[in-house]
């Protein structure tokens, strides 16, 4: 169970044989994160292990998970618009069903550098690990 507008994108990734079409796709995504301003950017929200500055918000409110976002370059931009398909504005069941293999069945992590997709995981365990604790009511 993932979010439909996830599923959509996984399906259209893996459609994209080229790798520079592939990116310019994701590079598109990037405008699917509501945007983190970068005066908000602190050091308890920084992806740390990204190569990329880059900042994540996640919230809980009436029950539904809300993500905002913000990097200093446009390809860390758009995987966070990924990851923010299948968990913003979705149930915190529906978030949290979302896991790296969704990620890989789209292409996604064969096609970035090694330290481009350990930032991708890095942002996914990032945004969980929120999660699972708002499930605890942390």
């Amino acid at each position: 169970m993932i979010a439909a507008p996830l599923a959509e994108v996984i399906e259209e990734l893996a459609d994209i044989e080229d790798r520079m079409e592939r990116f310019e796709f994701i590079f598109d995504l990037a405008e699917d994160i509501l945007a983190l301003p970068i005066e908000a950017w602190t050091d308890e929200n920084r992806v740390k292990g990204c190569q990329s500055q880059a900042h994540l918000e996640v919230r809980l409110q009436d029950g539904h998970v809300h993500l905002r976002g913000g990097a200093d370059a446009r390809l860390v931009q758009g995987l966070m618009g990924l990851l923010a398909l299948g968990m913003h504005g979705q149930p915190l069941e529906v978030a949290r069903a979302m896991t790296v293999d969704h990620i890989k069945e789209a292409g996604v992590l064969n096609s970035l550098t090694p330290s481009r997709s350990n930032g991708v995981r890095t942002m996914f365990d990032m945004i969980t690990q929120e999660l699972e604790a708002m499930s605890h009511g942390e």
